[in-house]
């Protein structure tokens, strides 16, 4: 066998030694020593040195040439028998073709392949392999491989087969060889796989019969994997489900499109310690892709993964449809049972005397998922993991007192573990325990949970609303009062400034009186503004017109170490508020940002368009879905604590140094923003900055719609006039300052303390009077009820209504569209005489 295939290779690189012509050379050097004896000795003697030069040179010249590998001992190829001997007898085809395509060597296999008898036969791969165009397109990748010097392989189907049969599927690989005398030369591998291509064609056949056992059977099966994704579902299943095989396995498919939330929610409700294997039988509701419910039983088996993740679930699906269960009364009463249970809003669970949960329902899942996932440790889940740690031990005593067979336990609330601080009303019921072996073993109690978490944001969010509104019901009328002692200061100040000069030594005295009033009424109406009770003057507005012209302001305001960064939203929708008021708020917000960053930082005020749609993904449950604009105004300071969060928006509320904030800052930004028909919301974090969010609705203007003009803006020449007024004001300091202030400008003034004084002094008069200045809050009768008493007795009398409240706060009290002129508290003595000038000369 080695001796034939020996003869069958072909290896152009040997080159064998010659015994002939050693033995030649050895017959010529006896003849010539022989010749040499037969010639005198003179004549001999320079033959012998020139024969012995001669042998010398062919000695050092060997030398040379075995040292640079020219020639070399027989003894190295006999080394190389061996090796030889295992390529020439290898049972893969094997060709070494040199850079010119030469073929140099091909061992047996190879020629057998290619059917070559001699050396002159021989084919190359290229030629060898000569088909189809997909032989011919991997024989070209194969070759262009090699002119690359770098390895590949490719299999190959060739129809006939080398070898005469009908098909044969071959390995074909290239690899570069180096060689020592620096000539590239190029290794081909050819392997007969058919047979190992039959054995895989056979397992694969083998795999699609049982694939296609699997999805015929009359069982469905599923798995899912722990993301929700139905990683693999049989025909059967598929075809109750009415669902597309296609789509499974794609990401095209999930748990919750074949399964209601509380059914995803109990299949995926695994926990464990890694290694373990939850294993469960469940009882519920599929839903086929048209909606229709498909009542299953499922085998459910999980593994839970050496991290602790589980793995794809192995789940066997039977079909509790009417018909398809021999037991059809048992079947119907446990797929009602079934339906009851896992549909119920109420989550609902067993337990044992030391906690474990022993079964649950798909709203038990649902509410707790997350805290179920996680478990600690273990397959048993506990339901003392399921809640904060505050809530064990009462939990802990009620099961107690459910073991120890007591009835009516006070249902407990608790705040579930985990993120988002959801909330569950859990109520207790005791139930026999089962000590004997089987299903419900060990059960002493049954859970009946409820989930409170958006009933308990609403209640915080109510009774934060009510504290806000008492508090801003007292600030109002806190207000209201300090609004009536400050208009007196302020008119006696006038009326006394009005009798000084300047140069009097009591006139600076008067100045500083009237200006600390002036500060103290400031600090009313942002009093009046949290409370809802100032007055505005809305009009149409572009906030981002409104922040451009108001951020040369706001750079003063923050100073050199604080950036401010405005990001104005394309195509903004226009709103109706106060400018003023507006800009006070963008103000307020941009100094508390400030003091929030005593090291620097960057403020961001962003606006943009907030449809509908989308305002509700914003989360907040107290702001109905309509269209606003967005005013966030973000920082990068320190944050505000948990604990101070509930507490921002109250006035004289601050965490700033004594002397160094009044407290009003945030309530009069809630105050204008509420009082604009908006919300405001506040997202911080300790170290991570704040940012405030403003949603003020938006505003379609009517095409008849006009700006409103403002009284009292333009400047009379002459505050002097003539005609009757009648002022009714129940402050008796603030009547009698305007009553003095009135008649010093040539007006006869009548006064009344009350509405009806007031009426009692129009009927013993029989002339009309010019003028009302009334008082809005009055005791007995208040302004809008005399507005109209008047009116019947005088039609088109003219008023003007003075307050310490908003214009807004009364005006709905009025018949629609009626005129009249208001005139907020405190006022001067100047805007006093200027808006009955006004009045009076509209009549």
């Amino acid at each position: 066998m080695s001796d034939t295939s020996v003869k069958r290779s072909i290896d152009r690189s040997d080159r064998p030694g010659n015994a002939g012509l050693v033995l030649l050379l050895a017959v010529v050097l006896v003849g010539a020593a022989v010749a040499l004896s037969f010639v005198a000795s003179d004549v001999a003697q320079p033959l012998i040195i020139a024969f012995l030069a001669i042998l010398a040179m062919v000695g050092v010249f060997s030398l040379f040439a075995l040292a640079i590998g020219l020639a070399q001992f027989t003894g190295r190829g006999t080394r190389n028998d061996v090796t030889k001997h295992l390529v020439d007898t290898a049972p893969e085809g094997v060709l070494v073709a040199g850079a010119d395509g030469r073929v140099i060597y091909a061992n047996e296999t190879y020629l057998t392949l290619s059917g070559a008898g001699n050396a002159s036969e021989v084919r190359i791969v290229e030629r060898l392999f000569a088909g189809t165009a997909e032989v011919s397109e991997a024989i070209y990748r194969l070759a262009q491989a090699a002119r690359e010097t770098r390895p590949a392989t490719e299999e190959i189907r060739l129809q006939p087969a080398l070898t005469g049969g009908e098909v044969g599927w071959y390995r074909v690989r290239v690899r570069p060889l180096p060689q020592p005398n620096g000539r590239a030369a190029t290794v081909w591998t050819v392997v007969d796989i058919t047979r190992e291509r039959e054995r895989q064609e056979n397992v694969f056949q083998e795999l699609q019969h049982a694939i296609d056992y699997l999805d015929h059977a009359p069982a469905g099966f599923l798995s899912v994997d722990a993301g929700g994704e139905i990683v693999y579902m049989n025909a059967t299943l598929a075809t109750w489900l009415e669902h597309d095989l296609a789509q499974v396995g794609s990401g095209g498919l999930r748990l919750s499109d074949v399964a209601p939330a509380n059914a995803a929610a109990l299949i995926g409700a695994v926990s464990g310690a890694p290694g373990d294997v939850h294993t469960e039988i469940l009882d519920l509701d599929l839903r086929r892709r048209g909606g229709k419910s498909l009542p299953v039983r499922l085998f459910h088996r999980v593994a839970i993964g050496a991290d602790g993740v589980p793995g794809p679930s192995r789940t066997l699906v039977l079909n509790r449809s009417p018909g398809e269960d021999v037991a059809e009364g048992q079947r119907a009463a446990e797929v009602r049972f079934a339906r009851f249970f896992n549909n119920t809003p109420v989550a609902i669970a067993t337990v044992s005397r030391h906690g474990a949960v022993t079964g649950s329902n798909g709203s038990f899942a649902r509410l707790f998922g997350a805290a179920l996932a996680r478990g600690e440790g273990g397959s048993e889940r506990s339901l003392f993991d399921l809640v904060v740690e505050r809530d064990r031990e009462a939990l802990a005593n009620a099961l107690a007192c459910a073991a120890a067979g007591r009835d009516e336990i006070a249902p407990i609330e608790a705040t579930i573990e985990g993120e988002g601080g959801r909330s569950a009303r859990l109520y207790i019921t005791g139930v026999e325990e089962n000590e004997a072996g089987g299903e419900g073993a060990g059960e002493v109690a049954i859970i009946y949970a409820l989930d409170t978490t958006e009933q308990r944001a609403l209640e915080a969010q109510f009774a934060q609303a009510q504290k806000m509104q008492a508090v801003g019901q007292l600030a109002g009328g806190v207000a209201h009062d300090f609004n009536n002692v400050l208009q007196a200061i302020i008119g006696y100040s006038d009326l006394l400034l009005a009798n000084h000069r300047p140069t009097d030594p009591s006139f600076q005295d008067i100045m500083q009186i009237k200006q600390n009033a002036n500060r103290a009424a400031s600090l009313v109406r942002q009093l009046l503004a949290f409370s809802r009770r100032q007055t505005l003057r809305p009009q149409v507005i572009q906030l981002g017109e409104g922040l451009s012209d108001l951020s040369l302001l706001l750079k003063r305001l923050l100073g050199e170490h604080v950036t401010l960064d405005l990001r104005h939203g394309r195509d903004l929708w226009l709103v109706k508020a106060d400018v003023n008021q507006f800009e006070q708020v963008v103000v307020n917000l941009a100094v508390n940002a400030r003091d929030a960053m005593p090291d620097g930082g960057a403020l961001t005020i962003r606006t943009a368009n907030v449809p509908a749609e989308e305002s509700e993904k914003f989360g907040q449950k107290s702001m109905p879905a309509a269209d606003y604009v967005l005013i966030e105004v973000a920082d990068t300071g320190t944050g505000i604590p948990p604990d101070v969060m509930d507490k921002i928006f109250e006035p004289f509320f601050t965490t700033k140094e004594i002397g160094k904030g009044t407290g009003l800052g945030l309530s009069t930004v809630y105050g204008i923003v509420k009082q604009t028909g908006g919300f405001i919301f506040c997202d911080s974090g300790v170290g991570k900055g704040t940012t405030f969010s403003i949603f003020l609705p938006r505003h379609v203007p009517a095409p008849e719609e006009s700006p409103k003009a403002v009284v009292g803006k333009a400047a009379t020449p002459d505050l002097t006039g003539r005609g009757t007024i009648l002022l009714v004001e129940d402050e008796e300091a603030v009547r009698a300052f305007a009553a003095r202030a009135l008649a010093t400008r040539g007006y006869t003034v009548l006064e009344a303390s009350s509405g009806r004084e007031a009426l009692a002094v129009m009927e013993d008069r029989d002339t009309p009077f010019d003028l009302v200045v009334s008082d809005v809050v009055m005791p007995e009768m208040d302004g809008p009820t005399l507005l109209g008493e008047l009116r019947r007795r005088q039609p088109g009398l003219k008023i003007i209504f003075v307050s310490g409240y908003a214009e807004d706060a009364f005006k709905k009290n009025l018949p629609q569209g009626e005129d009249f002129t208001f005139l907020p508290k405190p006022f001067s003595l100047k805007q006093l005489v200027e808006a009955v000038k006004a009045a009076m000369v509209e009549r």
